[in-house]
């Protein structure tokens, strides 16, 4: 379990985490969002010590992280893949980290099989593709079966397989009863892997719940075909429900039920040949939960939207 209380860190005048205090608990997956800048590395860094808050404190399974005699079999933790000496091999790598724990060779040869990089094991670290060092750090992060596992971006540069190899991964630790946290920039990924969500802006916890609910505050859309769509969207204009033409005959319809949308159409005698539900994604809900909490925009985007005035 994580625990964080009053969490804090500013770099002179500015904060990076303003105080936030959330619970990750064992059973489940836990995913950490925010936009860029919003202060998730700098809350991870603080739960493994590698930063010292400046105010609050964070426990991993009931102590800070300095204070667990054997961390490896505490907390495995993947932040910067790269930071491994290029010019060792994996195994020798992971030997190492093994040997600080007194950890079996046969532990070393079970994990490198277990991530997919037995066959690449003695070759150099620096010769590794950007999907490869990811399983090293994985792997490095699962040595010493830890009860509890932070992730950050663990799907960067794998390919589809990988990617489901970490979705399956991340459940099957959570169903042992561990506590998986991890972060992707990924939405479908993420709406796919984890139970609960964290989501910060600006270095404040804005959103702390089941993926469920989250999802439940974004807005349903149902599309509409008719060919007498201009009498169904005088209907709908009339009974104040927002609208918004996609093609002529085609209408995407939001914040009203299929129901209601096909009461309205028949009220209105506008036949309906497709009407389709279109549930919130996790993208949408996140962009609505962070709308005023984006720290980089790009100005090309906005002038892009200008331009079609």
């Amino acid at each position: 379990m994580i625990e964080a209380f009053g969490l804090t860190k500013t770099y002179g005048k500015r904060t990076a985490v303003d105080g936030v205090t959330f619970t990750v608990r064992p059973g489940q997956v836990t995913g950490f969002l925010g936009p860029n800048g919003a202060g998730k590395t700098t809350t991870m860094r603080m739960i493994l010590g590698l930063d010292r808050p400046t105010a609050g404190r964070v426990l991993v399974n009931g102590r800070p992280y300095a204070g667990h005699a054997a961390p490896l079999h505490e907390v495995g933790a993947l932040l910067d893949a790269k930071s491994v000496h290029p010019a060792r091999s994996a195994f020798k790598h992971l030997s190492v980290l093994a040997a600080t724990h007194g950890i079996s060779r046969s532990r070393v040869e079970e994990i490198m099989a277990m991530t997919g990089i037995s066959e690449t094991a003695r070759k150099r670290v620096k010769g590794f593709s950007l999907g490869m060092g990811q399983r090293l750090g994985i792997a490095a992060a699962l040595l010493g079966d830890p009860r509890t596992v932070i992730f950050d971006e663990p799907v960067n540069g794998l390919d589809p397989e990988g990617v489901q190899w970490v979705r399956n991964l991340a459940k099957g630790l959570a169903a042992e009863g561990r506590t998986v946290f991890l972060s992707s920039h990924l939405m479908s990924e993420m709406a796919q892997t984890a139970d609960h969500l964290i989501v910060i802006g600006r270095g404040r916890i804005i959103a702390d719940a089941p993926v469920a609910e989250i999802l439940a505050q974004g807005q349903d859309r149902a599309l509409v075909r008719s060919d007498q769509s201009t009498r169904l969207q005088a209907g709908l204009a009339a009974s104040g429900i927002l609208f918004r033409e996609l093609e002529p005959g085609l209408l995407e319809v939001s914040g009203a039920e299929p129901r209601k949308i096909a009461w309205i159409a028949r009220e209105c005698d506008a036949l309906i040949h497709e009407l389709t539900p279109v549930r919130a994604t996790l993208e949408e809900a996140f962009m609505e939960l962070t709308r005023d909490d984006v720290e980089y925009r790009s100005a090309a985007l906005a002038g892009a939207g200008e331009g079609n005035r």
